[in-house]
């Protein structure tokens, strides 16, 4: 008997025994064949890497030799160091350095990127490198040249001692000692080590913008306390002094000291509110209340938003855009002074499309960029003048004035036009000194409507 069980299980066992064997081997075959590829492509954006620094160096170095009034050869160079840096940086996304310190180097190579495209857009015949522009570009030639050094010779080091990323990223993933004693590990923290090092650059006011951070440091206005945030919070929500208010104090100690008020009416669903601490200033507002189906149009719900604003103390708001999604659209409000639209000062406002009502709204941006006595530039050109750089084929359906920040994060008056060409519809914003187009915006469906 045991001798028919051994003669049927024997081969049965045998043969998922050589299964296995092959199954287990298919596996390794399997993971080292994803292991050579995930090699192959960190080797090819590594070694990318170090040839488009040592060409970013180059470029500049090309910038700097021509003459001054060379603009378009300086032109030239400057948007192939935006070019190579960008590539750098797409590079650098490749490689398995999410826990490595080189955070200063990829904000240094972001800046070198943002700086060069900044100037090198503008019409330098009109507005030439400056002398602190020039100053700049010595400066990243020289720290460049050095970035590129160093990863030669972390190259050489990888080709000669045949070293593997897939370790690395292994060891860090792991975060052991392994990563630590790691020379490429060992390379680029040096790397982002010496780039701290530097010096703070002078890199223009469109540049700092860029990385500058809001806080609540820069707006005016005197420190207020949780009483005053309640006196204010039961004054928006109109919910009278026998509602409920309760006041949470958020980020104290740090550039972003606020209070958060919660308020519920005797009737109504309750309500949330953030306030700045410096001056009191609404951030936004949430009203809680759970949205029915849409029965309103988006242009009914925008003229409730826009008295909504105006009663709470936002006088001469204009909506741009609507994004509407299921049964809420989002409006964004802009300031209008003297007949221009003031684009810095927006704010956005939710509302919601069963009743019409505003269910809530964001201000960030109008605090931080709201002036009481904004002065707005005259016009050199006019709106005719300004139509002449469309194209021939674009029907333009409105036109109006508009203050946006440029490229260079500068206030800049435009003519804001919009039309149809394409089969879409477009806001072309015309520079009102220049005539050249600034920017251009698709106009969505909804948008369409409040236009």
């Amino acid at each position: 008997m045991y001798k028919r069980i051994s003669a049927v299980l024997f081969p049965v066992v045998t043969i998922m025994l050589i299964g296995s064997l092959m199954w287990g081997n298919q596996l390794k075959a399997d993971r080292n064949s994803m292991q050579i590829r995930a090699e192959n492509q960190y080797q090819r954006a590594f070694h990318d890497l170090s040839y488009h620094i040592d060409r970013i160096h180059g470029e500049l170095g090309n910038t700097l030799a021509v003459n001054s009034a060379s603009q378009g050869m300086q032109r030239k160079g400057l948007m192939n160091v935006w070019r190579l840096t960008s590539e750098a940086q797409t590079e650098l996304n490749q490689l398995p350095l999410a826990m490595l310190p080189f955070s200063k180097t990829e904000e240094f190579l972001s800046r070198i990127a943002n700086f060069s495209y900044k100037a090198g857009v503008r019409d330098m015949t009109k507005e030439p490198l400056s002398d602190k522009e020039i100053q700049t570009l010595k400066s990243l030639y020289a720290n460049s040249g050095e970035i590129s050094k160093d990863m030669e010779k972390l190259r050489n080091t990888v080709i000669s001692q045949n070293l593997s990323w897939v370790d690395v990223d292994a060891a860090m993933a792991r975060n052991n000692e392994q990563a630590s004693n790691n020379a490429i590990v060992d390379g680029f923290s040096s790397v982002n080590k010496k780039v701290e090092m530097y010096p703070e650059l002078d890199w223009g006011p469109s540049v700092s913008s860029m990385y500058e951070k809001r806080s609540v440091k820069m707006l005016s206005g005197l420190p207020v306390t949780e009483k005053d945030i309640v006196r204010k919070a039961l004054k928006f929500a109109d919910a009278g002094e026998n509602a409920n208010c309760q006041v949470i104090e958020n980020g104290k100690g740090t550039d972003w000291e606020s209070y958060t008020a919660r308020v519920q009416p005797p009737q109504g669903s309750p309500l949330s509110m953030d306030f700045t601490r410096k001056g009191g200033l609404l951030i936004s507002y949430t009203d809680d209340r759970q949205v029915g189906p849409a029965k309103v149009k988006v242009s009914e719900a925008m003229n409730r938003a826009e008295e909504f604003l105006s009663k709470k103390g936002y006088r001469n708001m204009k909506a741009v855009n609507a994004d509407q999604y299921d049964n809420l659209v989002n409006f964004t409000f802009v300031k209008e002074q003297d007949g221009v639209l003031i684009y810095p000062e927006k704010m956005t406002v939710r509302s919601a499309l069963d009743n019409g009502n505003v269910v809530g709204f964001q201000a960030s941006d109008f605090i931080y960029e709201h002036k009481d006595n904004r002065e707005i530039p005259k016009a050199k050109l006019s709106l005719a003048e300004a139509r002449k750089t469309l194209n021939t084929d674009f029907k333009e359906v409105y036109s109006r004035k508009a203050l946006i920040k440029n490229d260079r994060a500068e206030d800049t008056l435009c003519y804001e036009i919009g039309g149809r060409i394409n089969g879409a519809q477009y806001r072309i914003y015309i520079n009102a000194d220049t005539g050249l187009e600034e920017t251009v915006e698709i106009i969505r469906d909804a948008e369409a409507d409040i236009s």
